[in-house]
């Protein structure tokens, strides 16, 4: 039985629809990723999960519970990501951490939490005196002080560093280590692939398609994209070109200068060819490289939009 499972769930706010018949479900110790545009419904979803908002059709249940029924026995089993607002700048790390705990039953150790945010030697800090990125690990913590079975993070990384953002990456991954589910929001495609278990594509209120980061890749193409660049200009890449549009494994080429691009279906094959005809020739390659097809490519090709924040 799925930890989470949502049935056509609809939300307006007056002429617009933010949410159109939204359905999935959620097996337990899965991180399950929402990724779509602003304004895709992402958020709403979210909030009508956590109760935040009421939907306007549609059902929800956790854990075999539903909110109109068994409200105060999912506030116990769910940890939410609060907003910076929801915390207290003039307290230190560890007494928001306390005072989040006094509001459950049975809580985790706030050294224990610390510990796993990274936060321990920072504990006495207040919260005011905090880097963003800080700030954000505090705010994870802050869900995960109940022991939650289920945790919600609403795009936790938007606006951190790179080294900020793999600091979340590595609790998330550590929560996946510890048998908790996370439902995970995000614009950041690499932050999609890297971490979840699946991932759900959702625009304009509606999803377009849900799978595995692998999966939905492959389902793209078995294309590959080879790049090489010449050390003799134009003209190596021009001869390079026309031999390489030849070959069964070429889907298509593109070329600006010194520069080539093959799309191939066979990437290995092909450029043992090239490399066979540039040494005939005397071409020099100055770099190659294999592009995998990545999650955004997925998006694109969906959507048929570029990624925007």
């Amino acid at each position: 039985m799925p930890i989470l499972e949502v049935k056509g769930l609809r939300k307006s706010f007056g002429t617009v629809k933010a949410v159109e018949g939204i359905s999935f479900t959620v097996e337990a110790g899965e991180v399950f990723t929402i990724i779509g545009p602003n304004g895709a419904g992402k958020t709403t979803t979210l909030e009508m999960i956590e109760g935040l908002q009421a939907p306007d059709a549609g059902t929800i249940s956790i854990n075999g519970m539903d909110w109109s029924k068994n409200a105060e026995q999912i506030k116990y089993i769910i940890g939410v990501q609060p907003q910076s607002g929801a915390m207290f700048d003039l307290l230190s790390v560890e007494e928001n951490l306390d005072l989040f705990a006094a509001f459950y039953p049975h809580s985790k150790q706030a050294a224990e939490v610390l510990e796993m945010i990274n936060l321990t030697e920072h504990r006495d800090k207040r919260l005011k005196s905090l880097s963003g990125g800080q700030r954000q690990r505090l705010a994870i913590g802050l869900a995960m002080i109940s022991d939650p079975q289920i945790i919600f993070l609403d795009e936790p990384t938007t606006g951190l560093d790179p080294q900020a953002r793999r600091n979340i990456w590595d609790i998330v991954l550590k929560l996946k280590s510890l048998g908790k589910t996370t439902i995970l929001t995000t614009h950041y495609m690499e932050e999609a692939e890297k971490l979840s278990d699946r991932v759900c594509i959702v625009d304009q209120g509606r999803i377009i398609t849900v799978d595995t980061p692998a999966k939905l890749i492959d389902q793209l193409t078995k294309e590959r994209e080879v790049r090489l660049s010449f050390l003799d200009g134009e003209e190596a890449a021009i001869a390079t070109e026309l031999v390489a549009q030849e070959q069964p494994t070429v889907v298509r080429t593109s070329r600006e200068g010194a520069s080539l691009k093959l799309w191939s279906v066979q990437p290995e094959e092909t450029l043992y060819f090239v490399f066979g005809f540039t040494k005939e020739k005397g071409y020099r390659v100055e770099q190659v490289s294999i592009r995998e097809m990545s999650l955004e490519d997925v998006f694109i090709a969906f959507t048929g939009k570029e990624w925007r924040d």
